[in-house]
């Protein structure tokens, strides 16, 4: 599975249409977000996405979680949010 990538300079719309996407295809999304302006897009985007899936009859729930990603060989800690169906 893909993880959704967001920074700070994502469009939450977009990244909103892509977690409500993926819920609907694979019941199961999860979006990764390293830095405050990252993370408040995120959180931004998944109570969009929440509003988009809710006029299907989806309901969702998100557990939040801290994961290590490694860039440029540096290990840097992300914030994941995984996302299914209630």
């Amino acid at each position: 599975m893909d993880v959704i990538k967001v920074s700070a300079n994502s469009r939450t719309a977009a990244v909103a249409g892509a977690i409500a996407g993926v819920i609907r295809e694979q019941k199961h999304a999860e979006v990764q977000a390293i830095g405050a302006g990252a993370v408040n897009q995120a959180i931004k985007a998944l109570v969009l996405a929440k509003g988009y899936l809710e006029g299907d009859g989806i309901a969702i729930v998100c557990v939040p979680e801290f994961v290590d990603v490694n860039i440029d060989d540096k290990v840097r800690t992300a914030i994941k949010l995984i996302i299914e169906p209630k």
